[in-house]
Order: structure tokens, then C-alpha cells, then sequence
């Protein structure tokens, strides 16, 4: 082979191999995913224990191999539940940590920050741990949903009372995306009961500075109260109602962190109703809850909770779509992977997602706080 043949063959194989190279986050031996959630803060509980069962997903999977031959690695940056630093932190993810995906994010401000980031870079984003109809609606091919959206937890909710005859409804409610988006659910919800909010009052993100919010809602004489806000501000609102003597019901949607919530209420939280979206975590009762249990324990995490099998959930909904996505693993085989599985048990729930349909669960279902801090359904 003469000098110039050869050196037209070497370019050729250079190309070729650079066509072959995986794509960002990929390397032979592994798959480097980001997450960015509120670690510390008063919504820190909730990041930390979405992360827990991520982890915990990701450290069985490694010990039988990985998925097609790839081990799972997870980089995770601390946003405090505020949305420029969500911005900041899913910005260094892609362009830093350079992660193939995103998932187990936490919150609607700041999933709604984050996302035109995620977007523009086109990475794929699995389980928002938020329910906002603002980040399913538009349709974004980048984002798959886990969870059912706050207006089918808060349906279910107003549902339950209507039935048992109760009408006079109020919400609190936090004063951004998230907060709004609960009472847009909470409205919808009574209106097609031909009723309306009793009362409304507000707090701001990150602040459990309730006594406005109180004082206009037992002024209307709620039956019950809906809450749609993080678990430190909706603790300092039970305590302090229940101190000036109002005794009517309490429920708040899955956001809330259902165990954080019932350690900060301590005493207090017998009788508090928390709606849920996925499957009660502390009795074996299917195939995931006995899985997500045995693989938390050998992680060393004994501490079921909502909140780690919603991560251990949105862990195995994303390795499910990296198996179908093949070895030659791409973003775009990732997007076409998840939107393949249509009605795929997980072992008792259900995720059904297609080309055009992101959402991939309506599951809701209603728990309450009782003696002791223990959840019954």
C-alpha cells in the first residue's frame, strides 16, 4: 500500500470511529445521569430521599451487571427548591458533568427554570417529582412524567370530601407555580361541583410565615383544607390552627414529602390526609413494594417512604428505557426506548408512554397519618 492509499485508509477509520463514538455520558463501561433536586433547605428531605431510591435502584442493577453492560452512575447537584440555582445546576450538569440524562428532579419552579436548558441542549429528563400540568403541557418529546399531574391528585381529593358531604373546601397554597398549579386543580375540581373555595391563603417558597394565610382561612369556617405547599410550611399551618381549636380536615397532595410532613407534625398529624401517586411503600403488597423493599435494605436504608420508592420508580422506568434503547446507546435511542413501552407492568404499576403521550401514569391513591406517625391507607 503506497504512502498515500495508507494515509486515505487511516482517515477513513478516523472518521468512521468518530461517527461510532458514544454519545455524551456514554463510555463503554458506563452511563452518567444527573440529578437536580433541593438536598438541603426546608424541602431538603424530599431531594434526599428521591436520591435514596434512585440509588438504591442503581447499586442492584450494577451488581448484576449493569444494563447492557454499563454500570449507572448518578451526579447530583443541590438547587435548595430554588429556580435560578435549579438553572445553575442542571446547566453544569450538561455542560460539567457532561450527563447523558437527567431525572428525579424536584419541584415545579424549579422544573419550569430548568427546563429551556434541558430543552435547548436536547437531553432527556425522566420523573419531575412535581405534578404541574405547565411542564406536561405543551408536549415536550425531552420530558417523560412518572407521576399522575396535581389535577388528578387533587380530583381524587375533592372527590373524597364532596362524597362525604363536605362543601366548604379552603386552600392554602404556595405562592408560585407549584402552589398555583394545586389550586387550579382544587378549582377545577369543586367547579365541576358548581362550588368554589370557601377561603384561600398563600406563604412563600421556602418560609413558614402562616399566620396571614390562617387568619383569612378560618375566617370562612372551612370544613376542610387543601394544602399545596412543602412539608415545613404546612406543618406551621396544622400546629397553629389546631392550637386555635379549629378541628376540621387536613389533606395535602403527594408534593408534600407524606414522611417529612408526619415528623414534623409529630402528635399532631393523626388524621392528616395525603393523596398519593405511588404504591404504598410500607406493606408488601406487590412484586415493586417487595423489590423496592429488598433493594433499599441491602442499600442500608431501612426507612420506607413515598418519597425514596417515587425515586426507586422513576430508576426503574429509566433503566427500562435504557434496556430497550439498545448498546448503542444515543438520546435519541433513549426517547424511542421509553416511548416503546406501552402498558409495561412494573409489578404492580403501570407505565404506559408513546411517541406523542409523555405522561405515563394516572395512579392516585389516598393515605393517612396515624398514631404514631405511621401511614395508613
Amino acid at each position: 500500500m503506497n504512502k498515500k492509499l495508507r494515509l486515505w485508509v487511516l482517515a477513513i477509520l478516523a472518521f468512521s470511529g468518530g461517527l461510532a463514538r458514544a454519545e455524551t455520558g456514554v463510555t463503554d463501561r458506563e452511563v452518567t445521569v444527573g440529578q437536580f433536586a433541593a438536598f438541603s433547605g426546608p424541602a431538603g428531605q424530599l431531594g434526599q430521599r428521591m436520591r435514596a431510591g434512585i440509588e438504591a435502584y442503581f447499586k442492584a442493577v450494577n451488581a448484576q451487571g449493569g444494563i447492557n453492560g454499563r454500570q449507572l452512575k448518578l451526579v447530583a447537584r443541590d438547587d435548595g427548591y430554588e429556580p435560578e440555582k435549579a438553572k445553575a445546576a442542571v446547566k453544569a450538569l450538561i455542560e460539567e458533568d457532561k450527563v447523558f440524562a437527567l431525572m428525579g428532579s424536584v419541584g415545579t419552579p424549579t422544573g419550569l427554570a430548568a427546563l429551556p436548558v434541558l430543552t435547548a441542549a436536547a437531553v432527556p429528563m425522566v420523573g419531575m417529582f412535581t405534578g404541574a400540568q405547565a411542564l406536561r403541557e405543551p408536549f415536550n418529546r425531552n420530558v417523560f412524567h412518572v407521576r399522575a399531574g396535581y389535577f388528578d391528585e387533587t380530583e381524587r381529593i375533592v372527590q373524597h370530601l364532596t362524597t362525604f358531604g363536605l362543601k366548604k373546601i379552603a386552600v392554602f397554597y404556595q405562592n408560585d407555580a407549584y402552589g398555583k398549579a394545586g389550586l387550579e386543580g382544587v378549582e377545577r375540581a369543586l367547579a365541576k361541583r358548581q362550588l368554589k373555595p370557601s377561603a384561600t391563603g398563600t406563604v412563600e417558597r421556602n418560609s413558614t410565615d402562616v399566620g396571614k394565610a390562617l387568619d383569612a382561612i378560618l375566617a370562612g369556617s372551612p370544613e376542610a383544607v387543601v394544602q399545596i405547599s412543602a412539608y415545613k410550611s404546612c406543618a406551621a399551618f396544622i400546629k397553629q390552627a389546631r392550637a386555635r381549636g379549629y378541628g376540621g380536615q387536613f389533606f395535602n397532595v403527594s408534593f408534600v414529602g407524606s414522611k417529612a410532613l408526619a415528623d414534623e407534625l409529630g402528635d399532631v398529624g393523626n388524621g392528616v390526609v395525603i393523596s398519593q401517586v405511588v404504591p404504598f411503600p410500607y406493606v408488601a403488597s406487590s412484586a415493586l413494594v417487595r423489590e423496592y423493599q429488598q433493594r433499599m435494605t441491602q442499600a442500608g436504608d431501612k426507612e420506607f417512604d413515598f418519597s425514596s420508592m417515587e425515586g426507586y420508580l422513576t430508576a426503574k422506568v429509566f433503566a427500562e428505557g435504557l434496556r430497550r434503547a439498545g448498546r448503542n446507546l444515543t438520546r435519541d435511542g433513549l426517547i424511542n426506548g421509553l416511548e416503546a413501552m406501552r402498558d409495561v407492568d412494573l409489578g404492580g404499576f403501570t407505565i404506559n408512554y408513546g411517541p406523542n403521550q409523555h405522561m405515563g401514569s394516572k395512579f392516585t391513591d389516598l393515605t393517612i397519618i396515624g398514631r404514631g406517625g405511621k401511614f395508613v391507607r
